[in-house]
């Protein structure tokens, strides 16, 4: 940066929400030279979003699971009983890796807390991470498999079937979380997944609550979050899909208002921040606070749905890390997803937080 963008940048510390007018009068500049450099600072990523919000380093640690994924888009109607021709696509993936690896390209400092098995599609998985993610309080463990995930798509990208080997989540207990929990206490924002056994869910919901450290859940699928326990004092998010919900909340979801009805149960058990994804139709938040209302995309061509919740996942938790309100850290949750589904990437390479602004301000400014 020259001197100017760095005066500049040095008054926008001092006041987010300061004006191109009052800029222009500290620095002796026009305003429409204000207005040029901030230009020139917001396409850099030196500054972002409408209060020219700076992109400082947010810690996060994700806990749970990191899969070897493979996909298989079938071409034409699924016929069952029968064989169907298909296309594959190998992928890394598990919630807590792929929430990890957004964050990590959104410029976030992030760790990862999982296990693997000693053999390839562990190392493959580790060392693709490694590049986006701290990895060091992970663990190889031997004589045991990598968990795997195969979803078997239809052709229009959407998931018909999915099957999921993961008993190596199984080893994971309390002593192991409580050896690394130096990565959690440290951390801005600990999101935890719910591969991970029943106890060690309660163990770190539990202590976080006692140590008042945020968190946030995020259920992997409707059997996984039965392991939740039904008092989730302590936690600082819960982003759920519609039948995850209506597991957590001991309720059908068929219509609108039981959205909101399950989540305010939710809130009732403990959580502070509850958001409920609708595929399609978008996403409803609803908070302790009583904030409420919902977000609706836009519509997109869609190429495959896999990995667009975890991308809007870390969407939501990179909005509110960086200051953003409940529901503009939905739609930046939102617009993050819609870049993800316009790919058959479970984790979009190119996801950085200039193009996901871009996105935010291109479909909900």
């Amino acid at each position: 940066m020259n001197e100017k963008e760095l005066m500049i940048v040095d008054i926008i510390k001092e006041n987010p929400f300061i004006s191109q007018n009052e800029i222009a009068e500290r620095t002796g500049l026009s305003r429409s030279a204000v207005a040029g450099y901030i230009s020139v600072l917001t396409k850099q990523g030196k500054i972002l979003g409408r209060a020219y919000i700076l992109p400082e380093k947010i810690n996060f640690t994700c806990i749970g699971g990191a899969n070897f994924d493979q996909k298989l888009q079938v071409y034409n109607k699924i016929i069952y009983g029968t064989s169907n021709p298909a296309f594959s696509v190998k992928a890394c993936g598990g919630v807590a890796r792929n929430v990890a690896e957004n964050l990590g390209r959104l410029g976030c400092g992030v760790s990862l807390i999982t296990v693997v098995g000693d053999d390839y599609e562990g190392q493959w998985l580790l060392d693709y991470t490694k590049d986006f993610v701290d990895i060091t309080s992970s663990q190889v463990w031997p004589e045991e498999a990598t968990g795997t995930y195969t979803a078997i798509l239809n052709a229009n990208g959407e998931m018909e079937l999915a099957i999921a080997d993961m008993g190596i989540y199984s080893k994971v207990n309390i002593p192991f979380i409580d050896k690394r929990w130096g990565y959690l206490s440290s951390a801005d924002m600990i999101l935890m997944d719910t591969n991970f056994s029943k106890g060690v869910l309660e163990h770190v919901i539990r202590r976080c609550s006692e140590e008042d450290l945020p968190l946030t859940i995020a259920p992997v699928s409707s059997p996984k979050a039965k392991k939740l326990p039904q008092q989730l004092n302590g936690v600082t998010w819960l982003i759920a899909n519609q039948e995850e919900a209506e597991v957590i909340a001991n309720q059908s979801i068929t219509s609108d208002g039981d959205y909101f009805k399950a989540a305010e149960k939710m809130v009732k058990k403990g959580v502070e921040n509850v958001v409920i994804t609708r595929g399609d139709k978008g996403l409803m938040f609803y908070t302790k606070r009583g904030e409420a209302g919902a977000v609706i995309p836009p519509k997109i061509e869609v190429k495959d749905v896999t990995g667009a919740g975890d991308s809007l996942v870390a969407g939501v938790l990179y909005g509110n890390s960086k200051g953003f309100s409940i529901e503009d850290s939905c739609k930046l949750g939102v617009a993050s997803s819609i870049l993800t589904l316009q790919t058959t990437e479970t984790v979009y390479s190119s996801m950085n937080h200039s193009k996901l602004l871009e996105t935010y301000h291109k479909y909900f400014s």
